[in-house]
């Protein structure tokens, strides 16, 4: 009877999902089609989609550390990646308007493609080009003064570890563009929607920032270095607060 009822809901989450992004949709790519600057008002709608979808499916966020963050500086955010729910998660979390780096596959997804990739750099990890043009196209994003996300483990952790070897690209940038990163931990995710399973259920996802780490000087390994160093923090953060 429990299993038939969280169908149930997330039957109904799903729709409600569809229905805000084909209302909201449009809302959210005309202003980036009609003027450089209009992302700002395009994430109004999206935190308005990701706020009614989540406040109507009964997921709850508890944000902390927004201390942190000084809105007038460029960061390069990081996540422990480990649920599907982390895409209405980020709009509500982070008050800047960004860039995110996905996964190309979800390009392909109707609708939901095209207005997300509005506002995403779609890269191929199988590809060493794809991740080049990636690392080009977020040099540029930052060279604007607007912030970007990246989830440096790569794909969805279904492991039982706390995190995934890190990618090194968004270490790379940070050196080379002397722009800090800034951990997000994000916990509870996984309990909405659990490993292997497409269903939902409500709950609450807690997500805690910490203090910017600002990127060593240019070295023969610095960027390893630096990426042990952001997956320490990112890993005690978690940890944390478990």
């Amino acid at each position: 009877m429990i299993k038939l009822f969280q169908w149930i809901y997330t039957i109904y989450s799903a729709l409600l999902f569809i229905a805000l992004m084909l209302v909201f949709g449009v809302f959210i790519v005309l202003p980036i089609l009609l003027s450089d600057k209009g992302d700002r008002i395009s994430f109004i709608f999206i935190r308005f989609w990701a706020g009614i979808w989540s406040f109507l499916s009964g997921i709850h966020f508890q944000i902390e550390g927004r201390e942190h963050i000084d809105l007038k500086r460029t960061y390069i955010y990081i996540f422990n990646h480990r649920s599907f729910i982390d895409a209405p998660v980020i709009p509500m979390a982070i008050p800047q308007v960004l860039r995110a780096l996905g996964k190309k596959e979800l390009s392909k997804i109707p609708f939901f493609g095209w207005v997300v990739g509005k506002l995403a750099i779609w890269v191929d990890r199988t590809s060493t080009e794809s991740r080049k043009e990636s690392i080009k196209k977020l040099v540029n994003i930052l060279s604007q003064g607007k912030s970007v996300v990246v989830a440096p483990e790569g794909t969805r952790n279904d492991s039982s570890e706390t995190l995934l070897p890190f990618h090194k690209g968004a270490f790379r940038l940070a050196v080379e563009t002397k722009i800090p990163v800034l951990p997000m931990a994000v916990i509870g995710a996984d309990r909405i929607m659990r490993r292997g399973s497409i269903l939902l259920r409500p709950g609450k996802v807690r997500i805690y920032f910490s203090e910017a780490i600002n990127p060593p000087s240019p070295s023969e390994n610095a960027v390893n270095q630096f990426a042990d160093k952001c997956r320490g923090r990112l890993e005690a953060m978690i940890l944390t607060h478990e």
